[in-house]
């Protein structure tokens, strides 16, 4: 295949010949001058137009990015680009349908392999939806897998057992519930829905969803094709689904996928169906289809699709054009901002998209689980960089909450104004909306209509994890599923249970705090390619003492690293009374000079306060010199316990914790994101481990308070080296058992504050690891590399944890596994580049 090369934006692309037949020259220029001459489009001028490359792109996102501009001014809000803070519920994961690229679903084996419910309960609903709602989300997005019950026979007897007709029934009953608990709004997309079903859901739900992916029936069709042996793929019945979202007046999201073997023409003809069925349902000059999503296909593990390259950038990209020139001006045009490196999303925006759709601060992406959503103070940044800003909406687009006469259920209009901004129909931000009055005789009568009340079927975490047979102590279950639901409503004295649980009720606690983990940051198990240097071996000059080095050595050890594929290098420690404390702006100048790609993750609490004190700085002018000096993150490292007690008694020469807390205090303030840890297992008190895990939450609120930009990504509970793992808090309990109540009790009481809870596998060992990844854990840290290059020179050096070996044990517990960068987020592919040899590196 021939390749050319076009600039578009600030992104350089490798454009292929076009391999779908392409338009004759003439077509795509007359398509051209129809655009621009707002003439309505129809499926050939689209056909022609998504064949665009060069300077005829060029002109298309031109003519795009024209068309976007005008219906925001229109709209009243030019320059603004729209997205939703939600919660992802994924209320189940069975599904009748057999499509070739999903990870979403499970089955009944599957589940039971994950100790995994059928479904969500409400319970475990409202456990995610309330931290969401702390976390200022406003929309519940209920995603779940079509019909299950029509396949899974364990499907159709959880919902006889609880007591619902139909998987729609227990979505009506959930969103209803979720509203009337929460005040959230919830967005419904259950798959196909039949025109009596989207009617009885309406009052449920300010608006709903399904992507009709594409009209091509071979897709649907022809053996071994995406959507072969996928009954609701089938195009006649999306459209109609579609069709009957207008005729019930839903305001109602769609789009296409591009990338799953479809042809332009079928683009093309997907496009204008949208179109058409949004015009046939148009009141006041407003139709039903709220926004179109343009969604690029993204290969996952363990799909029939794994194999299949993701979509093309130049072709996605013009499909986001086209759908701008399709739709019109008026039209919201969605691209996801997880799906797309960050370096592309300033193609999408010229592209003409203006809503990048709904993005969560606790909740996975779920259907897409190895694309995290960005962090959303790096969204609005980035937006910002593009010219725009960011602004929050509620589900139902502004122009649907503006006519909620028209749009939205009557029984929906209290709960939408309490979260809506009166003039603009975005979100109202100034101040947290109080529930409506009304909400609560709106769940009353959900839970009576129709069937009988079900107290004991909705069941608690505890209860549901517990082991048939074995009964448990009634306070520790208790607790763990108040612990779950509310984490700030137990006492001191209650965690301090939980801590020491043991046995069954240990079980418990462990299945529990794993559910907390599984519906807020997802199956997923992630692992960062990374090596260390300890900074305290820093020398002027060679001195041929052991894991000692010079800046020389740096370089040639940023470069190595790089090269074996790390994208971060943490370096930790005080360098000594007899180094220059420049020395740590040098090591990170080194690292940056070497290898500008790698992320730096750079210096303790503790390193920092010798800089700003030795350096004469300051902490606040310390903090700034490591930024310019290519610092990206901060370790939170150097403390044990947040206890001067334990201090004392343990580690004299750390840095007394109102300094550390004054040192990180100041990095979260500077915009710096940081880990933070708790080593025990050695006189800290049940209490004292309590109190420091509150502390780091009340630490996490000021930084969040503080909005710069900064806070912990993770929480890494260490236990002391040994094969016994410390002093257990309860005699006679397990090392694995002590291990097991520190990782859940982390993730519970930590949940919705602080996302991620590492696990680390050089204390505890691979085997362990596994374990406690299902006791609420979600990460593995890093690899680890020695490199070729001075090993001797990093903490634990001798220990490696191949990327192969973390997959195998993902795998195992039949989770997914993604490489992640030190902030959580996905690794940009790399393009090798020449490069100078590094000095050292000999």
């Amino acid at each position: 295949m021939s390749h050319q090369r076009c600039k578009t934006g600030s992104v350089t692309l490798l454009e292929p010949s076009p391999a779908h037949g392409p338009a004759t020259r003439s077509a795509l220029v007359e398509a051209l001058a129809r655009a621009a001459a707002g003439v309505r489009l129809d499926a050939d001028d689209a056909a022609a137009l998504l064949t665009a490359t060069g300077p005829d792109l060029e002109a298309l996102l031109d003519l795009a990015s024209v068309a976007r501009d005008a219906g925001l001014e229109a709209a009243g809000r030019a320059g603004t680009i729209t997205y939703s803070r939600k919660v992802f519920v994924p209320l189940t994961t069975l599904c009748r349908d057999r499509c070739h690229y999903c990870v979403f679903v499970d089955t009944p084996s599957q589940l039971q392999k994950l100790h995994k419910p059928a479904f969500m309960s409400p319970e475990q609903v409202l456990t995610v939806v309330r931290q969401g709602q702390a976390l200022g989300c406003k929309e519940a997005l209920l995603t779940l897998g079509d019909r299950p019950e029509e396949r899974w026979p364990e499907a159709r007897a959880w919902l006889d057992e609880h007591g619902f007709a139909s998987t729609i029934d227990y979505v009506g009953h959930i969103a209803r519930l979720i509203t009337a608990e929460t005040g959230l709004l919830a967005h419904l997309n259950p798959g196909v829905m039949t025109a009596d079903e989207l009617r009885v859901l309406r009052p449920t739900a300010p608006s709903m969803g399904m992507m009709l992916e594409t009209t091509s029936r071979r897709l649907f069709e022809e053996p071994g094709q995406v959507h072969y042996g996928s009954p609701d793929k089938d195009p006649a019945v999306r459209l109609a689904v579609i069709d009957d979202a207008g005729s019930a007046r839903v305001p109602f999201t769609t789009g296409i996928l591009v990338g799953i073997g479809e042809t332009l023409s079928d683009r093309a003809e997907s496009l204008v169906a949208i179109r058409d069925a949004h015009e046939r349902h148009t009141v006041a000059g407003q139709g039903h289809v709220q926004e179109v999503i343009v969604q690029n296909f993204r290969a996952k593990p363990r799909t029939a699709m794994r194999g299949v390259a993701d979509a093309d950038l130049v072709e996605y990209v013009a499909a986001v054009a086209v759908a701008r020139l399709v739709m019109g001006p008026e039209m919201r045009i969605q691209v996801p901002p997880n799906l797309s490196d960050p370096t592309e999303l300033d193609l999408l925006v010229r592209a003409g998209a203006d809503d990048w759709g709904g993005v969560s601060p606790l909740t996975a992406d779920h259907v897409n689980p190895e694309r995290p959503w960005p962090h959303l103070d790096d969204l609005a940044a980035r937006t910002a960089d593009l010219g725009f800003v960011l602004r929050e909406r509620l589900t139902a687009h502004p122009e649907f909450v503006r006519d909620a006469g028209t749009w939205i259920d009557p029984a929906l209009h209290g709960a939408v104004a309490a979260l809506a901004d009166a003039e603009s129909g975005l979100a109202e931000t100034k101040g947290r909306a109080q529930r409506p009055e009304t909400s609560r005789s709106l769940s009353e009568r959900s839970e009576t209509k129709g069937r009988a009340q079900r107290p004991e079927t909705s069941r608690s975490l505890s209860e549901r994890s517990e082991t048939k047979g074995r009964a448990q102590r009634p306070g520790i279950a208790s607790g763990a599923a108040r612990a779950a639901s509310d984490p700030l409503a137990l006492s001191d004295d209650e965690w301090v249970a939980l801590l020491t649980a043991t046995g069954d009720d240990l079980g418990a606690l462990a299945a529990a705090a794993d559910d907390v983990r599984r519906y807020t940051v997802g199956e997923a198990v992630s692992l960062v390619v990374n090596r260390n240097l300890t900074s305290s071996g820093l020398r002027a000059h060679p001195t041929g003492e052991p894991g000692t080095y010079t800046l020389d050595d740096v370089e040639a050890i940023a470069a190595d690293a790089w090269d074996l594929g790390a994208t971060e290098l943490c370096v930790q420690g005080m360098l000594p009374a007899s180094e220059d404390p420049v020395g740590y702006l040098a090591i990170a100048r080194a690292v940056k000079t070497a290898a500008p790609g790698l992320h730096l993750h750079a210096y303790r609490p503790q390193d920092v306060t010798d800089l700003a004190e030795r350096g004469g700085l300051g902490l606040d002018g310390a903090l700034a010199a490591l930024r310019d000096a290519g610092v990206d993150t901060i370790p939170g490292t150097g403390v044990k316990v947040l206890s001067e007690r334990v201090r004392g008694l343990v580690a004299p020469g750390d840095l007394e914790i109102d300094r550390w807390i004054a040192a990180i205090t100041a990095a979260h303030r500077a915009g710096f994101r940081s880990t933070s840890v708790l080593f025990y297992g050695h006189v800290e008190t049940a209490h004292e481990r309590i109190a420091h895990l509150r502390r780091l939450r009340s630490l996490q609120d000021a930084a969040t308070i503080a909005a710069a930009g900064g806070g912990f990504t993770e929480f890494v509970p260490i236990p002391l080296p040994g094969a016994a793992g410390g002093v257990s808090l309860v005699a006679g309990r397990s090392a694995l058992d002590e291990h097991r109540a520190m990782v859940a009790v982390s993730r519970l009481l930590l949940s919705g504050s602080i996302p991620h809870v590492q696990i680390p596998w050089t204390r505890v060992g691979q085997g362990a690891a596994a374990e406690l990844l299902q006791s609420g854990g979600d990460d593995l840290g890093g690899t680890l590399l020695d490199g070729r290059v001075k090993p001797e020179a990093g903490i634990e050096h001798g220990l490696e944890l191949p990327a192969t070996d973390a997959a195998a044990i993902a795998a195992r517990l039949f989770r997914p596994f993604r490489l992640r960068t030190t902030d959580y987020g996905t690794p940009a592919a790399r393009t090798p580049a020449p490069r100078t040899p590094a000095r050292g590196a000999e």
